[in-house]
């Protein structure tokens, strides 16, 4: 079978779940093999392994650590020279389809990004499916030069274990001049709750301009600390400094594809829809019952919020007793 190189998105050697669908997904359209850059090779093998990798490339150099994503461009290059795959698959995440994007004009490739789903199609090659023009139009694609460049959205699809035996292969990489050309002087990890990172989540729960207020966030908070959920807010409330920016969901802030996507006081502007629409499955509450996020919801609750979202809590925890 055609070997598909997925590019490892970990934390210190701790394999991300974005990584485990790209293997997933991978695994549609041939055998998956990981490119793994940085230390940890040894500590996430098994993970990835687990999840279909019959292969890891270790790239263990500073460079990947010292300087900003030309290197990955580089090893992921030079291993795409070598190894001929029939596809490479990246996460979609900004350092993502940015590399990507220098990866595919440097191997003379076709280009997809934000994918949500791929396959193959009858003579093996990967269609993907994209949302396009502010998440108005669902289209499929297949590249038609070179390695096909791809990356997908985290929650395309759930992990499937697909136990292996990785073999891990050390690469020497020939870095360039342009590499050392930005260098990392500082990093401060940044501070992390418990919830789950909101672009990963596989529930969402947002508040718009109908929470009315940054300390009526805390009715958001509850429903999602009850089902496991990240926290997202629309533009209109990040603007009005009710929660931090980093927490927006829409077209200028974060996109997401959730399972669930719980929308409360969000009257579904363009902008917002956008960065949701892909949402496996979308429940609104609003006491506007024209509002357009009704057009969109697969179910939809007219009521007060207030009123509405403390009942939801209420629901839940006695199912669970």
């Amino acid at each position: 079978m055609a070997e598909i190189l997925v590019l490892v998105d970990h934390l210190d050697g701790v394999v991300r779940k974005p990584t485990l669908e790209l293997l997933t997904l991978a695994r549609r359209l041939g055998e998956p093999s990981a490119v793994f850059l940085g230390p940890g090779a040894d500590s996430a093998a098994e993970t990835l392994g687990r999840f279909g990798a019959g292969k890891v490339y270790v790239v263990d150099a500073p460079e990947v650590e010292e300087f900003l994503v030309t290197p990955a461009v580089d090893a992921l290059t030079q291993i795409a020279e070598s190894t001929a795959p029939a596809a490479i698959l990246l996460p979609s995440s900004p350092d993502g389809k940015e590399t990507a994007a220098r990866v595919a004009l440097r191997l003379g490739s076709g280009l997809i990004t934000d994918a949500v789903d791929i396959t193959a199609d009858a003579n093996g090659r990967p269609v993907t499916e994209q949302s396009a023009f502010a998440a108005t139009y669902q289209v499929t694609a297949h590249i038609t030069q070179g390695a096909p460049v791809i990356t997908v959205k985290p929650n395309a699809t759930a992990p499937e274990p697909a136990p292996v035996t990785p073999e891990l292969e050390k690469r020497d990489i020939a870095f360039g001049p342009a590499s050392a050309a930005v260098q990392v002087v500082s990093r401060t990890p940044r501070e992390r709750g418990d919830r789950p990172e909101l672009s990963e989540a596989d529930i969402v729960v947002s508040g718009g301009r109908g929470v009315n207020g940054a300390e009526n966030f805390a009715v958001i908070e509850r429903v999602a600390d009850t089902l496991g959920a990240a926290v997202g807010a629309s533009r209109a409330a990040v603007d009005a400094g009710w929660y931090p920016h980093s927490h927006q969901v829409g077209q200028t802030g974060t996109q997401v594809s959730p399972q669930l996507y719980l929308a409360a006081g969000i009257s579904g502007a363009i902008q917002h829809r956008a960065g949701m629409q892909t949402s496996k499955t979308i429940v609104a509450v609003n006491k506007d019952a024209d509002a357009p996020i009704f057009e969109l919801a697969d179910f939809g609750v007219v009521g007060d919020l207030f009123q509405v979202l403390p009942q939801l809590v209420e629901e839940i925890e006695r199912r669970r007793s």
